[in-house]
């Protein structure tokens, strides 16, 4: 699974948002500058993120777009969502869609709404707080040893 550039983006938006503390409007061209986003791109993803409720936008002077609610109560799901549609792992998860050529045959279909909401559930834990601040100890992830392999020092 793979974020598209846009809702990863919308992600990073967010978090230079967040790091506004929500209450200070600030308009898309800084948001860009800011992220490195291209502005037409960073306008649309404010567009749809207004759209979808997670920023508020006024207009005229001293205006601009500040988060609709708490950064501690938007997730990095809902951001996703608004730019993805509902996170849906395989077509069979997703709602309305019957277009799996294993439909009927398959003995994984029933399991997959599980692996799907735990998916859902990790992005829907991850606040954009989180998000906007340093992590305390940036160190790059442990690489597991795989069955058989030798580990030398």
């Amino acid at each position: 699974m793979r974020l598209s550039n846009l809702a990863d983006y919308a992600v990073v938006l967010m978090s230079a948002a967040a790091r506004q503390c929500g209450s200070v409007p600030i308009h898309a061209g800084m948001l860009a500058e800011q992220t490195g986003i291209p502005g037409p791109t960073a306008q649309k993803l404010v567009s749809q993120l207004a759209r979808a409720g997670l920023l508020v936008a006024s207009r005229g002077s001293g205006g601009g777009v500040r988060l609709a609610r708490p950064a501690a109560a938007i997730s990095v799901a809902d951001i996703i969502e608004v730019v993805e549609g509902p996170i849906a792992l395989t077509s069979c998860v997703a709602e309305g869609r019957h277009d799996c050529s294993l439909e009927g045959s398959c003995k994984v279909q029933p399991h997959w709404g599980v692996v799907n909401g735990a998916v859902r559930g990790a992005l829907a834990d991850i606040s954009l707080a989180t998000l906007s601040v340093a992590p305390k100890h940036p160190s790059p992830p442990p690489i597991p040893a795989l069955a058989g392999d030798e580990i030398r020092l």
